[in-house]
């Protein structure tokens, strides 16, 4: 049965989700890095900052970052963990093509590579890496289950794995702050600043429908991933998921 998330599309189309994908983030890439501080009102950088934390006391030397997007974290955990070689993969050149330059700008252009990788099918042999990451890119996954399966299979044995994704608050009143910050605030500062409207419509919607907490964590347990936890931050806003390749 295929999760919520999944139903959600940007356009409505009859194209498959990572056709879609692709063609959305292609179409913001020009505008997404300063649409992101903007919306998330700068948090995501202490959102990625939580994300290195976790995985510093294990000292990754080859980091796989799925969706890596225009690569913030990808070049974070190089500069803060120290890594040898992060791979930044995604579906869109457009972003990617960003992530470069802002890496070679960073002074680690040699160590944080990005190559094109479909999630649902990673090129890469088994145990391939010793951290798998993925942030804020979960909920565009066509199959969220293989994808995960997929971060499983190239991880190594003994490797970890950490997952930021937005999140839905619980509590009041910051859940019905954050229902009209994403129904309203959201869809119209993004398609105003970067003239792709239907974007800005597909991330709340997708954030609402995702996997979230418990459901998350049984979904990594599921795929063979142990010590399986979530962790809130901002009132619920952002969630990391961790986990530990047996």
């Amino acid at each position: 049965m295929a999760l919520g998330s999944e139903r959600i599309l940007p356009y409505q189309k009859k194209e498959n989700k990572g056709t879609q994908i692709r063609r959305m983030f292609d179409a913001i890439a020009h505008s997404y890095d300063k649409l992101n501080r903007l919306m998330s009102l700068g948090f995501d950088r202490g959102w990625r900052r939580q994300g290195v934390a976790f995985l510093r006391p294990f000292a990754p030397k080859t980091i796989l970052d799925i969706a890596s997007g225009t690569g913030d974290l990808a070049i974070l955990m190089q500069q803060r963990l120290q890594a040898e070689k992060v791979t930044g993969a995604d579906i869109s050149e457009g972003m990617m093509e960003i992530g470069r330059k802002k890496a070679m700008e960073a002074g680690c252009g040699d160590k944080v590579l990005f190559e094109y990788q479909d999630c649902m099918s990673l090129s890469y042999p088994d145990s391939s890496f010793d951290a798998v990451t993925a942030a804020f890119g979960v909920r565009n996954f066509e199959h969220i289950e293989q994808g995960l399966q997929e971060m499983y299979r190239v991880l190594k044995p003994g490797g970890h794995v950490m997952i930021l994704e937005l999140s839905t608050p619980t509590s009041l009143p910051m859940k019905a702050l954050y229902r009209f910050y994403s129904r309203t605030v959201i869809p119209f500062l993004g398609g105003f600043l970067s003239q792709e409207k239907a974007a800005y419509t597909y991330l709340p919607e997708s954030i609402k429908v995702v996997p979230q907490g418990k459901e998350m964590t049984e979904l990594l347990a599921r795929q063979g991933f142990k010590e399986t936890r979530a962790r809130t931050f901002t009132f619920g806003a952002c969630s990391m998921y961790t986990g530990t390749k047996a």
